[in-house]
C-alpha cells in the first residue's frame, strides 16, 4: 500500500461497495437469493429441497421468494413437516407396501450381510409379519435386516418388544439420526414444540386402531394442554407425519404407526402420567359404549356400530385396565354389557362371550352391573348353543333383578328365556314368554326394547302356523319405523318373510327378505345376514335355481364359521329348512357340483360382499299376491306422490305430515319393496295402479 497506509476493510464511498483482492473499490455482491431468483426468472425449472424439516421456516421463505420471482419454477420439497405455503400441494409418501416392497427390501439388505439368506415358502410368512410389525418403515426394515446376520426371522420377531434397543446396527457413515431407530424418532420428536410433544405422548395411550377427535380432546386435555388447543396441536402432528389420517370423511380417524406409538408410550411412562391417562381412556370408552347402548333402538345404529368397530382396539384396552380404584371391576361389567350389540351383532361373538365371562368371574358382587352383564352374556351364550350356561346366567340375573327391584332387568331376562325356548323348539312356551316380555318391557318404560322380543314372537308363531305371526311382524316393523330403528326392523322384515315362506307365499317371502337384506347392507351383522341369506337360499332353491342356492349356502357356511355358530343355534325348525334345501341342491347338482357351488359362494365370508352378491345376482322378482300388498295405506299414498315427482317436503305439506315422518315412510317403502331409488318406486306404482289409489 502506498505511503504505508493501512488497507480499509469497510465500505468505501458509501453502501454497496467493497474492495477487491487488489484493494480496488467495487460493487458489493448481491445476496445469493436475489442472484438465484434472477437466474430462474425466465426458466422452467424444478428445484428440489431435500430434508427440510429442521429448516422448515427458512426453506419456506426461500421457496416463497423464488416462486414469486420465477413463474416457471416448481419446487419439490421433502420434509417431515409441510412448509405451509399458499398453493402447496402435499403428497404423503406412505411406508413400503407389505408384503411386496417391504419383503423385497428385507431380501436385499439381509443378503448383503448374510449371502446365504433367501426368502422361501418356509419363512415368507414370518418375514411378512416382521415387515408389518415394523410398519413398512424403510430404516426400521434395513436395521432389522442387519440383525439377520446372527438371528433367524423368528428370533428377531421375538425381540421386537424392545425394538428401540434391538434396531441399533446402522451404518457408521449415515447421518447421526439415521443410525438407529431411536435416533430417527428422537429427531422427529425434537422437531416438535413442547405442547406437540406432550400431545404425542398422550395420544400414544390409544390402541393401534386409532382414535377420533372427540376421544383425543376428552382423554388428552388438561395439565398444560387446554381442550381448545388439541385440534391445532393435532393438526401440527398430522402435518409432521407423526399422526396419520384415514379417508373416512364422515368421522375422520387418526392413528400412529406402531413404532411412533411405542416411542410415545415410553415417553408417557417416563412422565408419570400413564396410569391416570389410562383411567381417563377407560372412562371415555365406557361412556361411548353406554351411550351407544342407551340409544340403540333409534336412528344411527349403523354409525354407532361402525364407530365401535373402528375403536375395537381401544375397547379391548379399556377392558384390560387394571386400576387401583375399587370400582374398576364394576366398570368392566358395565362396559361388557354395554357392548352387547358390538359382540352379538358385529362379528365379535366369541370374543364378547370370553370378555363377559372374565368380567363376571372378577366381580361376583350382587350389583345391577353384574345383572346387566349376566343377561348380555346369556344372549351370547344362546347364539353359541350353550343353553346350560345361558339358563344359569338368566336365573341369577332374574334373582338379582328381583332383589334390586329392577323390572327392566327382569323384562329382558323374560325375553331371553323366550329365545332359549325358541332355540330348542319349545314354541308354545316361547310365545308365552315373548308376550309377557313385550308387556313387561312396555310397562317398565322400555317400549323400543320390546322390538327384540316382537320379531322373535313372529317367528315362533310362524313355526306354530299361528295366523297372528304376520300381525306380530307388522307390529314390529311399525314400532321400528316409529323410533327410526333399523336393526330390528330388518329382522322383523325377515320374520315376515319367514312367515310368508311357511305359508307358501314365496313372492312375498322374497320381497320381505330382500328388503331386510337391503337394510343389513349398513351393518356388519354376521348372524342377521346369514339368517336372511338362509331364507333367500330356500326361496331360490324352490324356484328352481339350485346352482345359485348352492352358492348362497356357501356364503352362509362361511359367515357362520366366522362367528363360530350355525343355523342349528336358532332352533330345529330353521335347521330342518336348511337341511331340506341342502338335499334339494345336492340332488340337482350332484355332490361334486354342490361342493363347487359351496366353494364359490364361500369366497363371500363377510356380510357386505355376501349381501351385494346376493342382491346383485339376477333374480326374477315375483310379484306379491294381491292380498299380500306390503305397503300400508299411508305408504301407498306417499308412494303415489313420489311417483308424481314430489320432494319429501312437498309430500309432507300435501299430506299434513312432518318432513321427518315422510322421510321414514319413503325409507320404509324402499326397504319393503327391496328398492334403492325413487325411480323404482315410481315404476312400481305404475305397475300397481289398482293397489295405489289416489289419496
Amino acid at each position: 500500500m502506498a505511503g504505508g497506509s493501512r488497507p480499509r476493510t469497510g465500505p468505501v464511498g458509501g453502501a454497496g461497495r467493497d474492495r477487491d483482492r487488489a484493494g480496488r473499490a467495487g460493487p458489493r455482491p448481491r445476496p445469493v437469493r436475489d442472484r438465484l431468483a434472477d437466474h430462474l426468472a425466465g426458466r422452467r425449472t424444478l428445484l428440489v429441497l431435500d430434508n427440510c424439516e429442521h429448516l422448515a421456516d427458512a426453506c419456506a421463505r426461500l421457496a416463497q421468494s423464488l416462486l414469486g420471482a420465477a413463474p416457471g419454477l416448481r419446487v419439490l420439497a421433502t420434509s417431515r413437516a409441510t412448509l405451509g405455503l399458499t398453493g402447496e400441494s402435499v403428497l404423503t409418501v406412505p411406508p413400503l407396501s407389505v408384503p411386496d416392497e417391504a419383503v423385497e427390501l428385507v431380501r436385499d439388505r439381509a443378503a448383503a450381510v448374510r449371502p446365504s439368506f433367501r426368502i422361501t415358502e418356509a419363512n415368507r410368512e414370518a418375514v411378512t409379519r416382521l415387515c408389518a410389525r415394523l410398519d413398512g418403515l424403510p430404516l426400521a426394515i434395513e436395521l432389522a435386516a442387519t440383525r439377520l446376520r446372527t438371528l433367524t426371522v423368528d428370533q428377531l420377531m421375538d425381540r421386537l418388544e424392545d425394538r428401540f434397543g434391538l434396531l441399533t446396527a446402522g451404518s457408521s457413515t449415515a447421518r447421526p439420526h439415521q443410525r438407529t431407530l431411536r435416533a430417527l424418532i428422537d429427531w422427529s420428536h425434537e422437531l416438535c414444540s413442547p405442547p406437540e410433544q406432550l400431545l404425542w405422548r398422550r395420544l400414544s395411550v390409544f390402541a393401534g386402531g386409532g382414535f377420533d377427535l372427540d376421544a383425543a380432546e376428552d382423554v388428552c386435555c388438561g395439565d398444560g394442554l387446554p381442550r381448545g388447543e388439541i385440534l391445532d396441536r393435532l393438526d401440527r402432528l398430522v402435518a409432521q407425519s407423526v399422526v396419520l389420517t384415514s379417508e373416512d370423511e364422515s368421522r375422520p380417524q387418526y392413528r400412529m404407526l406402531e413404532t411412533i406409538r411405542e416411542y410415545g408410550r415410553g415417553r408417557l411412562a417416563e412422565s408419570g402420567e400413564e396410569r391416570p391417562l389410562l383411567r381417563r381412556h377407560r372412562d371415555y370408552f365406557r361412556a361411548l359404549a353406554e351411550s351407544s347402548a342407551a340409544a340403540w333402538y333409534g336412528p344411527g345404529q349403523e354409525e354407532a356400530l361402525a364407530r365401535l368397530r373402528a375403536q375395537h382396539g381401544n375397547l379391548r384396552l379399556a377392558l384390560e385396565y387394571d386400576g387401583a380404584d375399587p370400582g374398576h371391576r364394576q366398570a368392566a361389567l358395565v362396559l361388557v354389557a354395554a357392548l352387547r350389540f358390538h359382540w352379538c351383532a358385529d362379528g365379535f361373538l366369541g370374543e364378547g362371550r370370553d370378555r363377559i365371562e372374565r368380567a363376571l368371574a372378577a366381580a361376583p358382587e350382587p350389583t345391577a352391573a353384574r345383572a346387566g352383564a349376566l343377561w348380555a352374556g346369556a344372549w351370547a351364550a344362546l347364539l353359541q348353543e350353550d343353553h346350560r350356561t345361558a339358563d344359569r346366567w338368566l336365573t341369577e340375573a332374574d334373582e338379582l333383578g328381583e332383589r334390586l327391584g329392577d323390572p327392566v332387568i327382569r323384562a329382558y331376562v323374560q325375553g331371553l328365556r323366550g329365545t332359549s325356548a325358541l332355540f330348542v323348539g319349545r314354541l308354545d312356551e316361547a310365545v308365552s314368554l315373548y308376550e309377557g316380555a313385550v308387556s313387561a318391557q312396555i310397562a317398565a318404560g322400555e317400549g323400543p326394547g320390546a322390538l327384540f322380543s316382537l320379531f322373535q314372537l313372529s317367528v315362533a308363531r310362524a313355526h306354530l302356523g299361528d295366523p297372528r305371526a304376520a300381525e306380530s311382524g307388522r307390529r314390529a316393523v311399525a314400532a321400528a319405523e316409529e323410533h327410526g330403528e333399523r336393526g330390528c326392523r330388518s329382522y322383523a322384515l325377515w320374520a315376515l318373510g319367514h312367515d310368508a315362506w311357511v305359508r307358501g307365499d314365496t313372492a312375498s317371502a322374497l320381497t320381505f327378505t330382500r328388503a331386510g337384506l337391503e337394510i343389513q347392507r349398513g351393518f356388519n351383522d354376521y348372524a342377521g345376514t346369514a339368517l336372511m341369506l338362509e331364507l333367500l337360499a330356500w326361496i331360490t332353491a324352490s324356484d328352481g335355481d339350485r346352482a345359485r342356492a348352492g352358492r348362497l349356502l356357501g356364503a352362509i357356511r362361511a359367515l357362520w364359521r366366522k362367528i363360530g355358530t350355525g343355523i342349528t343355534a336358532f332352533g330345529p325348525h330353521l335347521a330342518e329348512h336348511h337341511t331340506r334345501c341342502e338335499e334339494t341342491v345336492v340332488r340337482a347338482l350332484g355332490t361334486a357340483g354342490y361342493e363347487r357351488a359351496l366353494a364359490e359362494g364361500g369366497g363371500h365370508d363377510v356380510p357386505g360382499p355376501a349381501i351385494a352378491d346376493a342382491l346383485g345376482a339376477p333374480v326374477a322378482r315375483a310379484e306379491p299376491a294381491a292380498d299380500a300388498d306390503p305397503l300400508s295405506r299411508r305408504e301407498r299414498e306417499v308412494a303415489l306422490l313420489v311417483a308424481r315427482g314430489m320432494s319429501n317436503r312437498r309430500i309432507a305439506a300435501e299430506l299434513v305430515l312432518s318432513p321427518r315422518t315422510v322421510d321414514g315412510h319413503v325409507e320404509h317403502i324402499l326397504a319393503k319393496l327391496g328398492f334403492r331409488s325413487r325411480t323404482e318406486i315410481a315404476a312400481w306404482v305404475a305397475a300397481h295402479k289398482d293397489q295405489v289409489p289416489t289419496p
